[in-house]
């Protein structure tokens, strides 16, 4: 955007402040910069600030007061999430295009009835809406219009076309398909009807290509494995690994162990803890195969001593609470191992602290919802409502502890199923072969 000096951190304080209207020290900071459109001087301002439930990331607005250009965009300044991410909306009523979208600029955009496109790094990242998505296009393609005009009057009139049929969209004659898909995983869509699920909103998490990777610079480098480390020496370790804090960034070990769970299989716990900042995490990983069927399992909380039943929550298990009309799909909140207590503190933060239904852009009807929904999962915690808690996963990697083991736990039901067509495409096993697949490859060849 600009040719812009050091920027000085914040004295006293954290580099990145968490985004508060009621903040009265958070203010941008200023810097002299180069007007790209008049080549004199103008003022960029950035802003560092930290979104509760997203991510870190950098606002900055230039201005030039010599020929009135300006320009905002947003950056991501955190990490690049484990797996990227796609929004499926479906576009059906006019409130919808005001849904608020936050697009990274390595994220793309489409809206498969009209066969558009917006190709990643074509823009820079925004935090907006449907409709400021829909108008920031139109505008890039009427910048070159009167040129094109001049050239092809062919092709002007089929671009005039197009836009007019983008205009259209946003009065919502009839219903459309928004797709936002971002490899890095930083990019957000707005659920209006949080807690509960949107059925017009669909979230797949995925895992990148080796092409994905690349795009984003995440090669690396083969290394040769030491053939002599058996896994019998790796259960009766625990190793570590050098990374960053997802909260500060700052420098942090990773320790990981293969841990046996009684009555189960066995599973990675990698656990991370930030000297600098405090911040903990800890995440869990299968560490076996994809089961031959997906596993349902219900548990009906009757007693606070449910609480304390282990929960191991695979990456692939979705999360339901039929009292609560909730639902949490695959890869939120990541691979856990924790208790049910611990897990439904984790969901109530997640929900509870949702940012866009917080501050400038909440409605006191929305804040009531979350606020009533906070109440409800304390009830369940403190045992004053029952409810059915429910561990969905197709994979069969998830487990609840049955307290009455090796007998049945008449509170807990597991349920063993064949997976549908759907599931076994998300889990990549549609496309797997795993006999006869050396042949294949000699044919090819």
């Amino acid at each position: 955007m600009s040719a812009i000096g050091e920027l000085e951190p914040v004295r006293g304080g954290p580099l990145f402040r968490p985004l508060s209207a009621e903040d009265e020290e958070q203010q941008p900071d200023e810097i002299e910069s180069l007007c790209m459109s008049c080549y004199r001087n103008g003022v960029t301002r950035l802003l560092l600030t930290k979104i509760p439930f997203f991510r870190e990331i950098i606002v900055s607005s230039f201005t030039c007061g010599s020929c009135a250009w300006s320009n905002t965009e947003i950056q991501p300044a955190g990490r690049i999430q484990e797996q990227g991410v796609r929004y499926t909306l479906a576009v059906t009523a006019r409130q919808d295009m005001n849904r608020e979208v936050v697009k990274t600029d390595c994220a793309t955009a489409r809206i498969p009835e009209l066969d558009f496109e917006i190709p990643a790094f074509s823009q820079k990242g925004a935090l907006t809406t449907i409709e400021g998505i829909i108008d920031r296009a139109v505008a890039g393609l009427e910048q070159d219009q009167p040129v094109r005009r001049a050239a092809d009057k062919g092709v002007a009139g089929k671009i005039d076309e197009f836009i007019g049929k983008l205009k259209q969209l946003k009065e919502v004659d009839s219903s459309f398909t928004f797709i936002i898909d971002d490899p890095s995983g930083n990019s957000f869509v707005e659920n209006p009807r949080a807690p509960q699920k949107d059925d017009a909103l669909v979230v797949t998490h995925y895992r990148r290509t080796a092409q994905q990777d690349a795009m984003l610079g995440l090669e690396t480098e083969e290394t040769d494995e030491n053939p002599a480390d058996s896994v019998e020496d790796l259960r009766n370790e625990v190793l570590q690994f050098n990374t960053n804090c997802p909260e500060c960034n700052a420098p942090a070990n990773t320790n990981m162990k293969l841990v046996q769970i009684p009555h189960f299989k066995e599973v990675v716990i990698m656990a991370t803890n930030c000297e600098a900042c405090g911040h903990r995490t800890n995440e869990v990983k299968s560490g076996g195969a994809i089961e031959p069927l997906g596993t349902r399992i219900t548990l009906h909380v009757t007693d606070p001593s449910d609480m304390t039943r282990d929960i191991l929550k695979s990456e692939t298990c979705s999360v339901e609470i039929p009292e609560l009309e909730f639902e949490l799909g695959m890869g939120a909140l990541g691979g856990k191992f924790t208790t049910l207590e611990g897990l439904l503190k984790d969901i109530r933060d997640l929900i509870v602290k949702n940012p866009f239904t917080l501050g400038d852009s909440s409605t006191p009807s929305r804040v009531e919802k979350l606020q009533e929904f906070g109440r409800k999962v304390y009830q369940i915690m403190e045992g004053h409502m029952e409810a059915h808690f429910i561990l969905d996963d197709p994979a069969g990697n998830s487990y609840l502890q049955n307290v009455y083991a090796p007998e049945e736990d008449p509170e807990l039901k597991v349920e063993h199923y064949e997976r549908t067509f759907a599931q076994n495409e998300e889990l990549g096993l549609n496309d797997m072969r795993t006999e006869g697949y050396e042949t294949g490859l000699t044919s090819e060849q």
